[in-house]
C-alpha cells in the first residue's frame, strides 16, 4: 500500500511517521485553522484564493505562518511532486501549537500540510441532496477553524431527520452549512447568498464574481421563509463545486428538481475550474 508523503513544519516525511505532542492546543482546545484544497489533473484549483484565506484565518486566530505564501506555494507543488496525485485534495492545517499549560498561546505554531486521492464529481449531480435547519451561528464565523463539534454532534439529529445534512440558521436567517455555503433563487430570479457571519467560501465566490452570467447575483440576509418560497436552492464548496438542494426541512424547493438557473452556474462554475 502507498505511503504518502505530508509536509510538517520544515520537513517532508511518510504520514505514518508524522506526529504531534499531546501539548498542542488543536489537541487540548481544538485550537487551530485549516484549508483545503483539490488538484485536478495534477493543477490547483484556485490555490491563490485559498492560500489568500489561509492566511486570513491565520492573522484573525492569532497564529504565525512561517512560511511565506511564495514559500508556501512551493512546498505544496514538491508535495504534489512527490505524491503523484493528479486528483487530490490538499489539506493546510496550522495548529495551536505546543502550550505547556495547555492554554496559553505559544509563539510558534505547527504547520501540516497533507494530500490524499479524492474523486470529482465530473458535472452536476442531478440527484442533489436534503437539509434539514438548525439555530446555531458558528463562532468565528469568517475564519476556517478546525471546531466542527456542533456539526459533529448533530449527525444522529440530522439522521432522524431523513436528510443529509444541517443548514444552520440563525434568528429566522440562513447562514450555511457546515461544510458549504448556501444559496437560493428567488421566484424572481435573483440569486442570492448570505452576506454576513459566514465563512466566505472560495466556490461563493468564484460563483459571485462570474462576469456575463445574465443572472442578478446577490450577497444579503435572507430568511428561512424566504428559502421555503424559492425556486431553487444549492450548495457550494470545493468537493461539491454545485450540488442542487431539492428539499429543507421536509419541504420541496420549487418543483423538487434541479433548476434551469443552478443548472446554467454549475456549467459556468466546471468551465471556470477548467
Amino acid at each position: 500500500m502507498k505511503v504518502n508523503t505530508v509536509f510538517l513544519n520544515h520537513a517532508f516525511i511518510a504520514e505514518t511517521q508524522a506526529s504531534l505532542l499531546v501539548t498542542d492546543l488543536s489537541i487540548q482546545r481544538g485550537y487551530g485553522i485549516f484549508d483545503f484544497f483539490k488538484t485536478i489533473n495534477g493543477k490547483p484549483v484556485f490555490l491563490d484564493d485559498h492560500i489568500a484565506r489561509f492566511y486570513n484565518s491565520a492573522k484573525k486566530m492569532h497564529l504565525q505562518i512561517s512560511q511565506t505564501p511564495a514559500e508556501l506555494k512551493d512546498i505544496i507543488a514538491e508535495l504534489m511532486q512527490r505524491n503523484n496525485l493528479p486528483d487530490s485534495g490538499i489539506k493546510m492545517t496550522l495548529t495551536g501549537g505546543y502550550a505547556a499549560d495547555a492554554y496559553t498561546l505559544p509563539a510558534a505554531q505547527n504547520l501540516i500540510i497533507t494530500q490524499t486521492a479524492l474523486t470529482l464529481p465530473k458535472g452536476l449531480q442531478a440527484e442533489g441532496t436534503t437539509l434539514v435547519t438548525y439555530p446555531y451561528q458558528r463562532q468565528f464565523s469568517e475564519m476556517k477553524t478546525l471546531d466542527y463539534a456542533m456539526a459533529i454532534w448533530l449527525q444522529p439529529f440530522i439522521k432522524e431527520k431523513n436528510a443529509n445534512d444541517v443548514l444552520y440558521q440563525y434568528n429566522g436567517f440562513v447562514r450555511e452549512t457546515p461544510r458549504a455555503n448556501f444559496f437560493i433563487v428567488t421566484t424572481e430570479g435573483e440569486v442570492v447568498t448570505a452576506k454576513d457571519n459566514i465563512l466566505a467560501g472560495v466556490i461563493r465566490k468564484n460563483i459571485l464574481n462570474l462576469e456575463d452570467t445574465g443572472f442578478q447575483l446577490t450577497e444579503r440576509e435572507f430568511s428561512v421563509e424566504e428559502l421555503y418560497n424559492a425556486s431553487e436552492a444549492f450548495m457550494t464548496s470545493t468537493t461539491k463545486n454545485i450540488l442542487p438542494v431539492l428539499k429543507v426541512d421536509g419541504k420541496e424547493i420549487g418543483d423538487g428538481k434541479v433548476g434551469k438557473i443552478t443548472t446554467q452556474l454549475s456549467a459556468l462554475l466546471l468551465k471556470k475550474i477548467g
